[in-house]
């Protein structure tokens, strides 16, 4: 038989376009490294940062920064001049009410410490010792001593910041507790507001000794507070400058140094 030729027809080849190559990223060949090939960078989550915020949060959090720079913020001294009066008047009321009872004051320490040192003189006497501890004492005693616990109250300002509005809402609130406090016992305690003219004090229940404790310790934050704004009214407390002084002087536990004003 004759040979049958069989002729295979293959459909032309498709003309290739030629694309230009890329530069092949080589991949490290360590078998301990893993590699993730990130072809474009827009793919990315946005950082944190750029992340928007919603209009609530963002309002929130800007009348809170404006709230807190606002209560840190100092206070214009001159403008603190009338309030400052106004504790003027304050003590020298307060002093009224307690000078008719005890004959001692909450406000002036001057009077006390006098009073106190005659009481130490009378023991010094040799001619008459008088050892008794009289109920005058025992009440200027009270007063001295919660009129300088008051005034280290006061000396938490320091770490706020003396001058600014946070403290001085705190400071003015916690003697408004204090005077609150003495008002309160005074009621409590049924005592005479007048005493008698040779009678004595009329204060001799231990609620009259809280009411005077209370009295005294509001006037010596009272006392601090208004000696850091150093104005012409910085001394609201009459004749109690020294105390206050040395109680408000920052080095006054810097005891291996010699502070002056110590």
């Amino acid at each position: 038989m004759p040979s049958t030729q069989v002729l295979a027809h293959f459909p032309p080849e498709p003309h290739v376009r030629f694309m230009p190559t890329m530069p092949a990223m080589i991949r490290p060949e360590t078998a301990d490294t893993i590699v993730t090939l990130v072809p474009d960078q827009d793919f990315l989550p946005p950082p944190v940062v750029q992340r928007k915020r919603s209009r609530d949060s963002g309002a929130s959090t800007a009348a809170f920064v404006n709230v807190k720079d606002f209560l840190l913020e100092e206070i214009d001294h001159e403008r603190a001049i009338p309030p400052l009066t106004a504790y003027c008047f304050m003590t020298g009321f307060i002093n009224a009410v307690c000078f008719s009872a005890i004959f001692a004051w909450c406000a002036s320490q001057t009077g006390n410490t006098i009073q106190l040192s005659i009481a130490v003189g009378r023991l010094l006497d040799d001619v008459q010792t008088d050892s008794s501890f009289r109920l005058s004492d025992r009440l200027a005693v009270c007063s001295l001593l919660t009129f300088i616990a008051g005034s280290f109250i006061g000396r938490f300002g320091d770490k706020i910041g003396y001058s600014t509005r946070f403290w001085m809402c705190i400071g003015t609130f916690l003697q408004a507790l204090l005077t609150m406090g003495a008002a309160i016992t005074s009621w409590q305690s049924g005592a005479p507001t007048f005493a008698e003219a040779n009678s004595g004090p009329a204060w001799k229940t231990p609620l009259s000794f809280a009411c005077l404790g209370f009295m005294s310790a509001s006037m010596g934050l009272q006392g601090v507070m208004a000696k850091r704004l150093n104005t012409q009214f910085s001394t609201t407390v009459v004749l109690t400058s020294i105390w206050v002084e040395l109680i408000s002087e920052p080095k006054l536990f810097h005891l291996r140094r010699l502070v002056i004003e110590r």
